[in-house]
């Protein structure tokens, strides 16, 4: 067992380390004003980014020496539920004990609320991290994101009241908004929220599949409109759990038994209105769930980085015909390959995450200047449209291609470990039940590609993409380049062709471009990291070798597009 999961994986150190976010946390620090009040504040970006490996080594270590070591036993006593309440495994109990003690919680919260003020990409890092050691606690550590929805819409008496609490660890949040008929359309909810005499509003309505819906703070999403029936008569509401919240029972899943997933009822139940009236799903709910796709992409690597370990210790200790079976080319290609999805995953994540950051400190700034009754310059309007487009797209990919590569890679990993895989006594199998979840929860694959679709076939992914090719490569990997230009210029054909298509024809295809996206950005990020070290060069070159004809397959496929007219479809269902 490795003693620090932050230290003992270089590909996440070369990540923090090389992210790039001197603009952004100069934004978030107050140009490093928050230095002269706050104890912990940095005083510049390399105090920053000292007091990010910090931070990332107290959490490697918890991971590692606490949490791992009894995640089986997470896994096999799984949250309970008697009476109307539900325990956390013990094993669970004792992971959140060191996280409080550790005075991590409320990472991204500022730091006049206690927080640690820390981007969301320094965040993922921490996801990852207990993702590797047990891949059900991250929906416990990674709802701490409630608690940022709350920093951005909530008022100042609001933030003041519960902000701290969740800094110190005292609560815990939920974010509730799936009910019985109403999972991905959200904008069918028919919980209702209705105001008193006095102004107060209450809750009343059934939720279903709420992920730690035992948590203390709650986030629902009611409809607050009288007689409305669309997402316009949504709004966003913070309860505080009480005896009239009652926890029904809870879901008995295939994998992350120790987080509990909740049916609750609502019944005339005290609630705070966050933000606007009618904003709840268009802004509310969209920038909790923009931020939750983010979380769950990062869980896959982190329970395809465990899975991978163990693949790879596994194949060197057991012997078949005289040597190790990771020796042997078959097994050592399949752990290439997981090895090479892995990192890809992990550098898109960072890249989105990057963008995501921008996009939240561009629109920091923009609200500082209009309490200063100043203007935003065009230049920094400009970087936030940029940063926002970007973030549209790439949230999405990541969601859909990291949870996608967990399950191939946990599958290869339990493939590998052979009969005793499927055996419980093993880790393989635990991780590969825990990530099937990922792809499914917080969006499913297919609606990270609706949600990104619209903007990739507007070509919204060339200014990086042209960047990325103007940029300098060595000649050593010239072949790679040369083959990522083809393939782009291939993706960008396909993102023409269905720009003028109709819907349905773009909705067909839109898993074919989106593996096309995945692929060439993929490429083009390794590439660029193959730039600055030698270890990622023969990666590139493997990952290129798999992705870029499967990409350029599914190229042809949008380019031959016969068989995406309904006729077709149902002549082939019938």
């Amino acid at each position: 067992m490795a003693d620090n999961f932050y230290l003992d994986n270089p590909d996440l150190r070369f990540r923090v380390e090389r992210c790039g976010l001197d603009e952004v946390v100069d934004i978030k620090e107050h140009g490093y004003a928050y230095a002269a009040t706050e104890r912990k504040a940095p005083r510049d970006y390399a105090d920053a980014q000292d007091n990010w490996r910090l931070v990332l080594e107290i959490l490697g270590e918890i991971c590692a020496n606490v949490i791992a070591p009894r995640a089986p036993e997470a896994d096999e006593e799984g949250a309970q539920y008697s009476n109307g309440q539900v325990t956390y495994a013990a094993a669970t109990q004792a992971a959140i004990e060191a996280f409080r003690k550790s005075e991590i919680l409320g990472a991204m919260l500022p730091w006049e609320f206690g927080g640690l003020n820390l981007p969301e990409t320094v965040y993922q890092a921490m996801i990852e991290m207990v993702s590797r050691a047990e891949g059900g606690l991250m929906t416990i550590f990674g709802l701490q994101e409630i608690a940022s929805t709350i920093n951005e819409f909530g008022d100042d008496a609001m933030k003041a009241r519960i902000l701290p609490r969740f800094a110190r660890g005292e609560v815990f949040g939920a974010m509730v908004l799936t009910e019985p008929d109403a999972g991905s359309d959200l904008g069918s909810v028919q919980c209702r929220a209705t105001q008193d005499a006095d102004g107060k509003w209450r809750i009343n309505g059934v939720k279903r599949f709420i992920t730690n819906g035992n948590a203390d703070i709650h986030l629902v999403l009611a409809r607050s409109e009288e007689g409305s029936k669309d997402a316009r008569g949504l709004s966003m509401f913070l309860v505080e759990r009480d005896a009239s919240v009652r926890i029904r029972r809870i879901e008995h899943k295939l994998g992350i038994h120790s987080s509990p997933t909740c049916e609750l009822q609502y019944t005339n139940t005290p609630a705070e209105l966050v933000g606007k009236r009618r904003f709840g799903l268009m802004r509310c709910a969209m920038a909790l769930m923009n931020g939750a796709r983010l979380a769950v992409a990062t869980q896959a690597v982190g329970i395809s980085e465990a899975a991978y370990r163990e693949a790879l210790r596994y194949a060197g200790e057991r012997i078949q015909f005289g040597k190790t079976i990771g020796d042997m080319p078959a097994v050592s290609r399949m752990l290439v390959s997981m090895k090479g999805e892995i990192e890809a995953a992990r550098a898109l994540i960072f890249e989105t995450s990057a963008w995501v950051d921008s996009l939240k400190a561009y629109e920091q700034r923009q609200a500082e200047l209009e309490r200063e009754g100043k203007s935003a310059e065009s230049a920094l309007i400009a970087k936030k449209k940029q940063a926002s487009n970007l973030a549209d797209i790439l949230t999405p990919m990541s969601k859909y291609y990291a949870t996608e590569m967990g399950n191939r890679v946990c599958y290869k990993g339990l493939q590998i470990h052979g009969g005793v895989g499927y055996m419980r006594e093993f880790n393989a199998e635990r991780h590969y039940r825990d990530v099937r979840i990922t792809n499914i929860y917080e969006g499913t694959s297919q609606l990270q590609i609706v949600a990104a679709i619209g903007k990739m076939v507007g070509r919204g992914l060339d200014l990086l993409l042209d960047r990325w090719a103007a940029a300098p490569c060595a000649p050593a990997l010239g072949s790679v380049r040369k083959e990522l230009v083809e393939t782009t210029e291939l993706f960008k054909k396909c993102c023409d062709a269905l720009h003028a298509a109709d819907r349905d024809t773009v909705d067909y295809f839109g898993a074919d471009l989106m593996d096309m996206a995945a692929a060439v950005v993929n490429g083009w990020l390794l590439l660029r990291d193959a730039q600055v070290q030698d270890r990622k060069a023969d990666l590139v070159r493997a990952y290129a070798a798999e992705h870029l004809p499967r990409a350029r397959s599914s190229g042809a496929a949008v380019l031959a597009h016969d068989m995406a007219g309904a006729a077709g479809r149902q002549s082939i269902l019938a």
